[in-house]
């Protein structure tokens, strides 16, 4: 072996072995956990052969390869499939005679006043124009649904069939960078990041062209080596689920599986090879669970032999045995170093707000050629499968005092620049910490969008959220299939649905805050442009090169991999209609080698003080500002001009969880509505968006600014009826036949929306219903609160802060939904239980009075009563969540239900004393109306 070879295989163990860290404003320094060897020896073969950094097939000359795109007929990698004009038709119709007659009630209810009862008519009327303003921005924008298909087989023959250019079938598909995000592991347990990351690691994309990052924003040894102990098991269980095409791949999903795990199965050993992945997944599972006390106790061995030494060296040095020996309680790593991150006792530099950065490859990229194991291999036989696995990296972005390190967003960012450096991928896939692949082609098929023609000017691609762990009844709308189903079907027919914050495919261009590609612009400027890289300057005619480090940062690596990531995320030019590609054959050439310096630049780009003074979460990245990071990210791109896509699978391609319990859920919608209000007080607002954002668009990014203002206008509506009760009085003066006609015309129209809604979408019925349902539930509650927090904020500069929700399964192995009966109290359910109450109360006093009355008004009661029914309705999933399980009803709901009645009735007592008359003289029988 010469000395060349030698110095190369031990740089590469450097690099997959050690740990690298960057301090506080200081050089980075990497800390060698294994000892460095060269002998002859090979390594596992995911870490030993991937240092293939060169092209070995004898056609390529290192700067692309080209087919002739005329071998190739032209095949679309998607189509847009129109919703069927039986359907769309007659929704729009109905929408159009709606907004007509809600015009003409209006109208009218404004021109009829209630002169016995002014002010509840006035309130009436303000209500209902706010609602009827509400109602547009919510169904204008969905004028346009559409339906969308892909191709896989034309993906595969455009870039992974064999070619004369390309005998071994060496894929010709762009990188992917998937980004998976995680920040407490006590409220995420490491299991579910595990898991998560085993199924990225397993997808079905070419291995060499993944790369898997996750970002531990905790800083914690317990997700350290939780990640460490998954790319581990890794080797056993990505090569097993490409055996035998295992699908979900996520572990612990596939093993729950109901029915029979042998079917389609072909292979002759699946049941045994089963069987042993089963029994190591459960070793594997006993190892993550065990952490937390491998990790104390090794934590505390360690700590007291420190303490013998200082001991020692105080005996030593004759001093005062009497004082007790006061030594830090660190955390350990295994290698009997300090662990650079947070310790499980906080001390100076090791708390979760003040650390280093660190970064470690857990697995190094592989080589770009398949890898088949051997019979003996492992434990399973996988002689004719490729072994290789993706490239793994840990990051822990540096935390320091004094800085604001702006939550996901902050941690995304970080990401994307170490990345840049280490992968480059020009597609980036990002991922919460408990949702997984659950379809092992999602990237292929966000693909067919990214790389079909016209495709270079779409920024990201949006998969819809798919949730496990829900109830059957789906209580909460939990599902939130109205949603994904129905408003994001219906903006892919406009610009593009919003980023909702995790199964998203991003151009990794489009992040860098540059505009959409204009080819003609650009051929004009440069004729090969077409099929070349381009500089900063023709990327954006208002950054020179001398601008870079004030956009990006003082990285050199990352200002120089920008437009290789554009390049190399273009379509292909195989067709004379696309006026903006690259050649075929460009991706064919292995990436480089990773070296030390390379790893310590990305290092160096994790740091807290990196995007001083730079546009990262101003323009390049994810947006700082707001809690809801994602909504702005994505305007902040179809405000310049991009467009993004909705991509439905027939297999979902993504999975998570998603709170099933009362409080959580209504905490979780805090947390977006407060974005949302967030969004409408700052220049994010879609009021102040450029002519590049189109009409409907604008439309519907005003909606989300503005539905968290609805409570303040259902919160009066729903306590309408009850003042109608207690009063005697009507939002009208008599229930006439326009009133009524007006009411029936549109309460028909709404129905039949709603079930042509339901035919386009794919939804049910009974979504709809529980859509509805949580509307009002959460309108006048989380909805509420978010407003008052965002005026608080606006006007008075209180923060707002929100709670991390929680990933963690429910503890009661018995019972999966046990969480949904849990009850917690949250001062979120007092408006709803005030709202139920004081209808409830005013049902039955007006009821009783006008029994009792000489001359019963049954119109007006049955007017009120008919739309106090309506809000209790509406509430019945609110009060099925109070009850708990088995009418295990928490105290304070009593008290607080108590209270609000007693209150009640001595202020209408207060208000409308009885007669002194009344009281002398004996009360009328009770007679039937």
């Amino acid at each position: 072996m010469d000395s060349s070879s030698v110095a190369a295989k031990a740089e590469e163990q450097y690099v997959s072995n050690s740990l690298f860290t960057g301090g506080f404003n200081s050089v980075t320094r990497a800390h060698l956990m294994d000892k460095v060897t060269d002998s002859d020896s090979c390594p596992p073969d995911h870490v030993a052969r991937g240092k293939a950094g060169y092209c070995q097939m004898p056609v390529c000359d290192g700067a692309g390869m080209k087919d002739d795109p005329a071998d190739k007929p032209f095949k679309p990698l998607s189509r847009i499939i129109p919703i069927p004009s039986g359907i769309i038709s007659p929704y729009r119709l109905l929408i159009v005679i709606r907004l007509v007659f809600l015009g003409l009630f209006l109208a009218w209810r404004v021109k009829n006043p209630n002169e016995e009862a002014v002010w509840l008519w006035l309130m009436s009327v303000i209500c209902e124009i706010w609602f009827a303003f509400s109602w547009l921005l919510d169904i204008i924008p969905k004028i346009c649904p559409i339906n969308r298909s892909t191709d896989l087989h034309a993906l595969r023959e455009k870039f992974e069939l064999p070619s004369p250019s390309n005998p071994t079938g060496r894929s010709d598909l762009p990188g992917v960078d998937l980004f998976v995000s995680t920040a407490d592991p006590e409220k995420e347990p490491p299991l579910v990041t595990a898991n998560t990351i085993l199924s990225i690691l397993s997808v079905d994309y070419p291995v060499e062209k993944v790369a898997c990052y996750v970002s531990d924003d905790g800083g914690a040894l317990l997700t350290f080596e939780a990640m460490a102990e998954a790319a581990s098991f890794a080797e056993l269980w990505v090569p097993f689920c490409r055996k035998h095409d295992i699908e979900p791949r996520n572990p612990e999903t596939y093993f729950s599986l109901k029915g029979d795990p042998t079917k389609n199965k072909l292979q002759p050993d699946f049941v045994k090879d089963r069987r042993k992945i089963k029994r190591e997944y459960d070793e594997f599972k006993v190892r993550i669970n065990g952490l937390p006390d491998s990790i104390r106790r090794r934590s505390d061995a360690f700590n007291a032999r420190e303490e013998m030494k200082m001991m020692k060296q105080m005996r030593d040095s004759g001093g005062d045995r009497s004082e007790p020996i006061r030594a830090q309680k660190a955390t350990w790593m295994a290698d009997g170093t300090h662990w650079p991150g947070t310790w499980v006792v906080p001390a100076g530099e090791h708390a979760k707000g003040d650390h280093a950065g660190i970064l470690q490859v857990m697995l190094k990229p592989p080589p770009p050629d398949p890898i088949l194991g051997t019979p003996d291999d492992k434990l399973l036989d996988f002689s004719e499968t490729d072994i290789r696995l993706p490239m793994f990296v840990y990051v822990s972005r540096e935390k320091r005092p004094g800085y604001d390190h702006n939550k996901k967003a902050g941690a995304m960012n970080a990401l994307v620049r170490s990345s840049a450096i280490l992968s480059n991928g020009p597609f980036i896939l990002n991922l919460d910490c408990d949702h997984y692949i659950y379809n092992c082609k999602a990237i292929r098929e966000g693909m067919c969008f990214m790389l079909d023609r016209g495709g270079e000017d779409i920024c990201y691609i949006q998969f819809p959220q798919r949730f496990e762990g829900i109830d059957p009844s789906d209580r909460y709308a939990n599902r939130n299939n109205v949603f994904f189903d129905g408003n994001m079907r219906a903006l892919d027919g406009l610009q593009g649905p919003v980023y909702v914050g995790t199964g998203t495919m991003f151009r990794r261009f489009a992040l860098y805050g540059f505009d959409p590609p204009n080819p003609d612009r650009i051929a004009n400027s440069n004729k090969d442009s077409e099929t070349q890289a381009l500089t900063s300057s023709e990327l954006d005619p208002e950054l020179d090169v001398n601008l870079l480090p004030k956009r990006f940062g003082n990285s050199t690596m990352l200002s120089e991999s920008i437009p290789i990531a554009e390049y190399q995320g273009r379509p292909l030019a195989d067709h004379p209609a696309v006026k903006y590609g690259r050649p075929p054959g460009a991706l064919r050439v292995p990436r480089e080698p990773l070296d030390s310096s390379i790893v310590a630049e990305a290092v160096s780009v994790i740091s807290c003080w990196y995007e001083d003074k730079t546009e990262w979460g101003g323009r390049v990245g994810w947006i700082y500002g707001s809690v809801t990071e994602d909504v702005v990210t994505g305007y902040r791109m179809h405000n310049r001009g991009w467009r993004s896509v909705y991509c439905i699978t027939k297999r979902d391609s993504f999975r998570g969880s998603a709170p099933i319990n009362l409080t959580d859920r209504l905490h979780q919608v805090l947390r977006w509505a407060t974005g949302s209000v967030e969004i409408f007080f700052s220049r994010n607002n879609a009021f102040l968006g450029t002519r590049r954002l189109k009409l409907l668009q604008r439309l519907a990014y005003i909606n989300v600014g503005i539905y968290p203002f609805t409570s303040l206008f259902l919160i009066m509506y729903c306590f309408l009826p009850a003042l109608s009760l207690f009063s005697g009085q009507f939002i009208v003066q008599t229930l006439s036949i326009t009133f009524l006609i007006y009411l029936l015309i549109m309460t028909l129209c709404l129905i039949f929306l709603a079930i042509l809604e339901v035919k386009w979408s794919g939804i049910e019925l009974e979504e709809w219903w529980r859509n509805e349902q949580f509307w009002l539930i959460s309108g006048t509650s989380s909805h509420l609160a978010a407003v008052i927090q965002g005026l608080l904020k606006v006007i008075a500069g209180i923060e707002i802060s929100f709670t991390l929700t929680s990933k963690s399964a429910s503890e009661d192995e018995d019972d999966v939904f046990a969480e949904l009966y849990l009850v917690k109290w949250s001062s979120l359910m007092l408006p709803p239980i005030v709202i139920a109450m004081v209808n409830i109360i005013a049902v039955c006093y007006a009821f009783a009075r006008t029994i009792y009355s000489s001359v019963p008004s049954w119109s007006k009661f049955l007017g009120g009563a008919f739309f106090s029914f309506w809000v209790l309705a509406h509430l019945y999933p609110f009060a099925k969540g109070l009850m708990g399980r088995r009418r295990k009803t928490p105290t304070i709901v009593f008290v607080w239900s108590g209270l609000i009645a007693i209150t009640i009735s001595l202020l209408y007592i207060a208000i409308n004393p009885p007669s002194v008359s009344s009281q002398g003289s004996g009360g009328t029988g009770f007679t039937f109306p």
